[in-house]
């Protein structure tokens, strides 16, 4: 029971990375608020698991996040960990094929959603010494060749940076900021790429330990840096991915 006692918000919760980490978070003592903005597959997630609620809510829109971290303290009292999971990915396009709407609303998920949800939580977390822990990826690491998803690269390359300025800048307060950098994941985000058992092993073989990851693996490298086993790490860029940023 690693997190007992800790009241943890997971943001894009209701499936993936985000659920698994509910999930590990629940098993290990802390009460969870679980928020994404689809309704319905969030209560299904939350009621499969004990001492979580559910808050739906768009990342996109301030009052709405605002309102899932006042729930959160009207229900339990308190915020020790703070989970920024929530992202999009968007259909691969080379930069000039773009729109402007399309790259906008990658950063407003991506980017400025994350800071929404940081800054109302900040004062709580304040409170706690609590933690963050932001869910980024290796194509925020390097750049790959055809990948093709700029915004979504800008994005996470740009929560990596984000997440040094937030451990230093919050130091002083005893909140401690770290980032994960998955991989290539086994989720519902990834499906449109593994479609056929040729894409698959393609992916594997992308990665240098032979295979692409799964949920649960990202899962628990968040649990430690929301543990005591990391009171000493803050600012720490951490790559679960089976190796493929190192090539």
């Amino acid at each position: 029971m690693k997190l007992e006692g800790k009241v943890a918000l997971v943001t894009g919760a209701s499936r993936g990375i985000g659920f698994e980490i509910a999930k590990i978070f629940s098993e290990n003592g802390a009460k969870v608020v679980l928020t994404s903005k689809n309704s319905r597959q969030l209560e299904d997630s939350a009621n499969q698991l004990t001492n979580t609620t559910s808050v739906p809510a768009d990342i996109r829109k301030e009052e709405e996040v605002k309102q899932v971290v006042k729930k959160t303290i009207e229900i339990f009292g308190k915020l020790d960990i703070l989970v920024n999971n929530a992202g999009v990915f968007p259909k691969i396009k080379q930069l000039h094929e773009i729109s402007e709407l399309e790259w906008n609303d990658v950063l407003d998920v991506n980017l400025t959603g994350q800071f929404r949800f940081t800054k109302f939580a900040i004062p709580y977390l304040q409170k706690t010494s609590g933690t963050i822990i932001n869910i980024s990826s290796d194509a925020g690491l390097k750049a790959y060749e055809g990948f093709n998803a700029d915004a979504y690269s800008a994005t996470k390359a740009a929560l990596i940076v984000l997440t040094k300025c937030w451990a230093l800048e919050y130091a002083k307060d005893k909140i401690r900021v770290n980032c994960i950098c998955p991989g290539v994941v086994d989720t519902d985000m990834t499906k449109p790429f593994l479609i056929t058992q040729k894409d698959r092993e393609f992916m594997n073989n992308d990665h240098p330990l032979g295979r692409i990851g799964a949920p649960e693996e990202v899962a628990k490298s968040v649990l430690f840096l929301a543990c005591e086993d990391s009171s000493w790490t803050t600012g720490a860029i951490l790559a679960v991915d089976g190796g493929q940023s190192t090539k």
